[in-house]
């Protein structure tokens, strides 16, 4: 069961539970399936052999093209990178404790051979984005959980007991003032 390789031969039915929706995202798990087997693999070639990049910017990237309705996790992305990086289709340079990934010989010619597909992945993304939007959080909301998550990254290292406490209560506080809505005051006072 700790067995995490995959094949390379096995092109589009491996990894099927790396692609599944996130419930918490898509209201009860009931909404979209952002990925299907497979694209996300594609995907993620296809950007690294435009440019060389880390794993967060391939993050950031695809939440561009789905406008911020979509944010894949680190734990949808940086598996796939591995079984990319396993399969020689791309190779990872520590530089600075952080992973560049760039594409390989192999990796642009399975981009070839698999042109179409690519174009798929595009067009299935153009229509998850659309269907996303119906419940699309507000650009400004957008911005402020991108604010926090750079904000937990800049602090990366500096994580004392005091200081993990601190910042938990933050979130913890934060998540359940959310969840407990606007607070409900009392009509204003008609004194005069």
């Amino acid at each position: 069961m700790r067995e995490h390789h995959h094949p390379p031969h096995r092109e589009h039915g491996d990894s099927h539970e790396i692609f599944e929706r996130r419930p918490g995202r898509e209201r009860g798990g009931r909404g979209p399936r952002v990925f299907a087997p497979g694209d996300l693999k594609l995907l993620l070639l296809a950007l690294i052999a435009e440019q060389p990049c880390h794993g967060y910017d391939l993050i950031r990237q695809i939440e561009s093209m789905f406008d911020g309705a979509y944010s894949p996790s680190p734990g949808v992305i940086y598996p796939t990178l591995t079984f990319l990086e396993e399969s020689e289709m791309i190779q990872g340079d520590a530089e600075g404790g952080k992973k560049r990934y760039s594409v390989t010989d192999a990796g642009r010619l399975s981009l070839q051979e698999q042109a179409i597909a690519l174009d798929g992945v595009r067009m299935r993304i153009e229509v998850s984005k659309r269907s996303l939007r119906g419940h699309d959080r507000p650009a400004e909301i957008h911005e402020a959980v991108h604010n926090l998550r750079h904000a937990l990254q800049m602090h990366h290292g500096r994580w004392s007991p005091e200081e993990i406490l601190r910042v938990r209560d933050l979130l913890n506080n934060t998540a359940k003032a959310i969840v407990d809505g606007p607070v409900s005051h009392p009509a204003p006072e008609k004194s005069q």
